[in-house]
């Protein structure tokens, strides 16, 4: 019984530890962020938007350093327009991006950053006179801002995420992500394409069995543009004895242009008002040269493009502009759309290759789900809709959060505790072709040394396996199959390069010995589920044929229901540990004729014979990455420091929190007191004047102190300021809440005395057979309870 117990006791803690489980998806922009939860609780959607801090459902992906303190989303949004050198944003397109290349993109959006160059070539940002970070780690602040707020809304813990990418990262980008939200505590169960978030969510609730379908995302978000092509269809498959149709995706291809956005249209925009304002102002004055006058404007046109999505005529008004010179203006609808009348041809390009690679004509497509903010300019839509031949495009999306709930989805089905209902196959590949590259002594340039590895759009994950006759140490590099189609900002194609060695001992150790074959290298690659393709193992594989001497033996059984042939039996010598993953061949075999019900044989040894032996062995070999530039890995030690200054941080900015939230208690409780003792005649009843004086004098001592020596006190001083004042005036409070509970609860009691009476007195003509003595013994306590009543009453009138 108690082992029963034992188990069932065990399997409700894992039941329990189960519905507790949550993961979450991030999708992160260069804007904005967007956060939502997988959480099986009941009563309540399994996958919900968490909303940040001033309860929006997208937070801006910011991160501000002012005064020494850190500021995270809006907090710091807050402050661009004061302090724009402050704060930094646009950080997931920088990373994995050469300096110079950052440098030149923060430049021509007007970001006044101070980049610089680290040891790998990457851009750093200085955010004071003797602090850095890297991209990596202010990414990994975002992330980390991001995960807090799923834990927030959620209420517990969310260590586990995917989080979503757009399909131009290359490998130095991803590699560079996971990073970043390892230092910000994050498990990333996997990255997700962002095209293939929004076809998950497109398809969780259709039904293709009737009909299989061909559709394109088409998403333009703040920075960049793309247009996958996807086909939807159905399966048969076998559940439970039963034939189910199971739903499928599978991305066919996708096309993209990593430089247009709705930043580019602002930025037309922002250069048609600049020289409006020069030519206001005149004497030469060039507001573009100062960045707190262009981040006032930059947020304002921000604001004139949206209104001009839902409006012909727009305007836009900034005040102190600069040199406290206030600018007002208007812009009509078509004045923008000619202003960025190049964007719209370029918008048509990524569709335009979809098609043209996929063989597939505008007709042929089911639908053109829209994706993305930008997808609201009408411009752009009627560009697209002329070019389909469509009078509408398809909207069944949420804009902005399709790409994040079709991720959350993919979270859910990846996750060991979290397990939905819906089902939906997806197939998503490789946006980048990769080849290997070997180079060694005796290893000549040409097509055996470099090899086609991963074909675009080859499904994720894969595992690949390649084999060359090499017998030296030698160098593995990876690259980009196509030198005209590579990761915006990347100038090499070569992202990670291996050295592998061992090899030239294995050969020289088993050179002496007779091969029956050139020695052969195997490399292992991986392409992983987040699209990142790795060297995971090499081994030499060596083949030996030799003759070698083994026992001669004569098998005679006897007493068996049966006769038994002769037979050979080969003992060839024990393999080393290094050979313990060889297989061996021989010319002999062993025979057994014998059956079950043979006994203890006898053997005769006859001498030895020489046989001929194959053996194969495969020697592990040692691989070492030797990547450099902006891709090139953290060490550990700069990894290990990272994540310290990190926690750090966020230690600071809990306290920073707490300290707040205190002083705000602070300030609340004085003035709530105060307003009470002072306009309440209510508090005059339990109180005398001289006691209420005294705590409103305390009041204003503490609140003199609270915007004097205390605008800087530690969240201790501010809790023991207020522990001290509560001391003084809780009394009061205690007395005033007795004052009205307490008629109350005598009402209760003299009621439920009165009740129980006449209970008592129906007993003698319902229950005659209830005991007289344990009747009178209930009268009797009912007695000294109305007694204590009355005693008590009047000493409290007293």
């Amino acid at each position: 019984m108690l082992f029963r117990l034992g188990i069932f006791l065990s399997l409700l803690s894992l039941f329990l530890i189960r519905s507790e489980s949550a993961v979450s998806s991030i999708d992160l922009g260069s804007e904005w962020l967007k956060v939502a939860v997988v959480n099986l609780k009941p009563g309540q959607s399994p996958i919900t938007i968490a909303i940040n801090e001033m309860s929006k459902r997208k937070s801006p992906a910011l991160v501000a350093f002012q005064s020494e303190t850190r500021l995270l989303g809006e907090e710091a949004a807050g402050i661009v327009a004061r302090y724009p050198d402050k704060v930094f944003s646009n950080l997931r397109d920088m990373i994995g991006k050469p300096y110079q290349d950052v440098k030149r993109s923060a430049d021509s959006m007007y970001l006044p950053f101070d980049v610089v160059e680290d040891s790998r070539g990457a851009a750093k940002i200085r955010v004071s006179s003797d602090v850095s970070y890297s991209v990596e780690e202010l990414l990994g602040m975002i992330l980390k801002y991001a995960s807090n707020l799923a834990e927030f809304h959620s209420k517990v813990t969310v260590k586990d995420a995917v989080i979503s990418v757009p399909p131009y990262f290359g490998q130095a980008e991803r590699k560079g992500l996971l990073k970043a939200a390892e230092m910000a505590g994050i498990n990333v169960i996997s990255l997700i394409n962002e095209h293939s978030g929004a076809a998950l969510q497109y398809g969780i609730d259709k039904d293709f069995s009737n009909e299989s379908r061909h559709v394109i995302l088409y998403d333009m978000g703040s920075s960049s543009t793309y247009a996958a092509l996807v086909f939807y269809s159905a399966y048969n498959s076998k559940e439970f004895g039963k034939t189910v149709s199971v739903n499928q995706f599978q991305v066919k291809d996708v096309r993209w242009d990593s430089e247009l956005g709705g930043q580019n249209m602002e930025l037309r925009l922002v250069e048609y008002f600049a020289d409006e304002f020069n030519k206001q102002v005149g004497n030469g004055v060039d507001v573009r040269k100062h960045p707190k006058a262009m981040a006032k404007l930059k947020k304002q046109v921000k604001r004139t493009k949206e209104i001009l999505s839902a409006n012909t005529a727009a305007p836009i008004s900034v005040e102190s502009l600069y040199d406290d010179r206030d600018f007002r203006s208007t812009i009509t609808r078509e004045k923008f759309e000619e202003l960025c009348a190049d964007l719209w041809d370029k918008s048509l390009v990524p569709v335009k290759e979809v098609l043209k690679h996929s063989g597939l004509k505008a007709d042929d497509i089911y639908a053109v789900e829209l994706i993305g903010g930008a997808t609201r300019v009408p411009k752009l839509q009627a560009t697209l809709q002329e070019y389909f031949g469509r009078k509408d495009l398809d909207k069944h999306l949420d804009a902005d959060e399709a790409i994040v709930l079709g991720s959350a989805l993919h979270a859910a089905n990846l996750s060991d505790g979290i397990k939905l209902n819906r089902k939906l196959g997806m197939v998503d590949g490789s946006s980048y072709g990769f080849v290997v590259e070997l180079d060694g002594a005796d290893l000549s340039k040409d097509e055996a040394t470099r090899l086609l590895l991963v074909p675009r759009m080859k499904k994720l994950p894969s595992k690949i396996f390649k084999s060359i006759n090499h017998g030296k140490d030698f160098e593995v590099s990876l690259a980009y199959d196509r030198e005209d189609l590579l990761p915006p900002g990347i100038t090499s194609p070569v992202f990670a390069h291996y050295s592998v060695s061992g090899l030239t001992d294995t050969a020289e150790k088993y050179s002496s010995r007779n091969l029956s074959a050139p020695i052969k290298t195997n490399l292992h690659f991986s392409l992983s589920r987040s699209g990142i393709l790795s060297l995971d193992q090499a081994d030499a594989v060596i083949q030996i044929t030799e003759w070698i001497e083994v026992p001669k033996k004569n098998l005679t059984v006897e007493n068996t229901t049966s006769a038994s042939p002769n037979a050979s039996v080969d003992n060839g010598a024990n393999s080393t540990s290094e050979e313990s993953n060889s297989t061996s061949e021989s010319d002999g075999g062993v025979s057994n004729g014998s059956n079950s019900t043979v006994e203890e044989p006898s053997t005769t040894d006859l001498g030895t014979e020489r046989k001929l032996k194959k053996r194969t062995f495969k020697i592990p070999l040692k691989i070492v990455e030797k990547t450099t530039g902006p891709g090139m890995p953290l060490s550990k030690e700069s990894l290990a420091e990272a994540k310290r200054r990190l926690e750090a941080l966020d230690k600071k900015d809990a306290e920073r929190r707490r300290t707040a939230e205190l002083k705000n208690n602070l300030e609340e409780y004085i003035y709530a007191t105060k307003e009470k003792l002072e306009t309440s005649e209510d508090f005059e009843k339990v109180s005398s004047n001289d006691e209420r004086q005294s705590v409103i004098k305390k009041l204003d001592e503490v609140q003199e102190w609270l915007y004097t020596d205390g605008e800087d006190a530690s969240a201790s001083e501010f809790q023991d300021r207020l522990n001290s004042l509560k001391a003084t005036a809780d009394p009061i409070f205690f007395r005033f809440k007795e004052l009205t509970a307490r008629p109350e609860a005598v009402e209760v009691a003299r009621q439920y005395l009165s009740d129980l009476k006449q209970t008592i007195r129906g007993w003698e003509t319902e229950k005659p057979w209830l005991p007289k003595d344990r009747i009178d013994e209930l009268s009797t306590s009912m007695d000294k309870l109305k007694t204590w009543l009355d005693e008590k009453e009047a000493e409290q009138k007293k």
